[in-house]
């Protein structure tokens, strides 16, 4: 793969990120919960790590990524996604945020399978699994919060 491809993949990947970093600060600016707004915003700190990961990668940063499985207690995949807004419940914000770890996943999935540079193979497991982290501390406040009260 080409110095170029390369540059294209994590530019594509820092873009997805600063995504994530925006949609964090809109739901935390939503968010009527002290302890959810907290966590709505270490999560984009932590995207923030990734952006920061992206823009200062190296061969040699990508060979000593830790990769640790992560459990998906995959409660949000079953519960309906509602669009955002000021009114949005704790439930739908949490909701809402887990799917969008959610997608985030699949769409590194999505890019690890079609890279044949293992460097590149090897980030995007590391940032997969990084998502994964995000979606399941966002499910453990669901079963916690909301699937203890009902």
């Amino acid at each position: 793969m080409g110095l170029d491809a390369f540059n294209e993949i994590i530019e594509f990947a820092i873009r997805n990120e600063e995504k994530a970093i925006h949609s964090y600060g809109i739901l935390a600016e939503i968010s009527r919960t002290p302890g959810l707004k907290k966590l709505l915003l270490e999560l984009q700190e932590e995207e923030k790590n990734h952006k920061k990961l992206l823009q200062e990668i190296t061969k040699e940063k990508i060979e000593s990524l830790e990769i640790k499985e992560v459990t998906d207690l995959k409660i949000s995949d079953y519960l309906i996604e509602e669009p955002p807004d000021s009114d949005m419940s704790f439930q739908d914000l949490l909701i809402l945020a887990a799917k969008k770890e959610q997608k985030a996943v699949e769409l590194y999935s999505d890019m690890e399978r079609k890279v044949e540079n293992k460097e590149l193979k090897r980030l995007f497991e590391s940032l997969i699994q990084q998502e994964k982290s995000h979606k399941l501390k966002l499910e453990e406040e669901y079963e916690k919060h909301v699937l203890e009260e009902d």
